[in-house]
């Protein structure tokens, strides 16, 4: 018999819910299968705004904010997850997988309480109620992908039901929002994993391989202008 005990165990994508002031997990959710796909999007803060103003072009002053950034760049991810229950013994017959589908839409919705508290305030006569604040959310894909996000969609396909008309089978449509130190206020443990989060993408920046200008057919000159200038009669 062969055996492959050397094979790693694949490691699963999945979010996290944490106490914001504690730093401790509330919930867990463990994808069933990693996403074959990730659509990920980022918009740079630039200081200059667009760029794009149209007819004589900008003043001096957007010129001289063209090269600078108002802060991180807005990055949002998209991705499709399958739920299903044919392959996992551990789920619930009575419930299908209803759990996993309430878990993650919880994650979009006050629970009663936080709802019963604003009403009990309203019906006290406070002018302003503050938003519900939810939980924070982390996002993992893997040790090097830790960050904070916001669920900003999510799309529900089910499938196939058992004879309860209980889900077992769906296709899951997620989007995310990163949420950055521009979203959160100063010393929430959200920011501080954001920051942890960027550093991570400079250790690898630094770790790409470098490239050279004679690989793209130039030289110094080509880039500096200096030589090439100098050289002129």
């Amino acid at each position: 018999m062969t055996r492959y005990a050397d094979i790693p165990k694949p490691i699963r994508s999945g979010i996290v819910v944490v106490d914001p002031d504690r730093g401790t997990p509330q919930r867990i959710i463990v994808l069933q299968f990693n996403p074959d796909t990730l659509e990920r999007s980022l918009s740079p803060q630039s200081a200059g705004g667009s760029g794009d103003s149209g007819g004589g072009g900008s003043g001096t002053g957007d010129r001289n904010e063209a090269l600078r950034l108002k802060g991180p760049a807005q990055e949002t991810w998209k991705f499709t997850a399958e739920i299903d229950a044919t392959d996992q013994f551990e789920v619930a017959a009575p419930d299908g997988i209803h759990p996993q589908l309430a878990t993650l839409e919880m994650l979009v919705q006050p629970t009663t309480q936080q709802i019963r508290d604003a009403s009990r305030l309203s019906q006290k006569g406070t002018i302003e109620i503050s938003p519900i604040e939810m939980p924070l959310t982390l996002f993992t894909w893997g040790s090097k992908r830790v960050m904070p996000v916001r669920l900003t969609e999510l799309s529900i396909n089910e499938s196939a039901f058992d004879v309860n008309l209980n889900p077992i089978r769906a296709s899951l449509g997620v989007g995310l929002k990163v949420l950055t130190v521009s979203d959160l206020p100063a010393g929430h443990r959200g920011a501080d994993l954001y920051m942890a989060h960027l550093a991570q993408k400079e250790r690898l920046a630094t770790a790409a391989r470098r490239g050279s200008l004679g690989g793209l057919g130039l030289t110094g000159g080509d880039i500096g202008g200096t030589a090439t200038l100098s050289g002129r009669g």
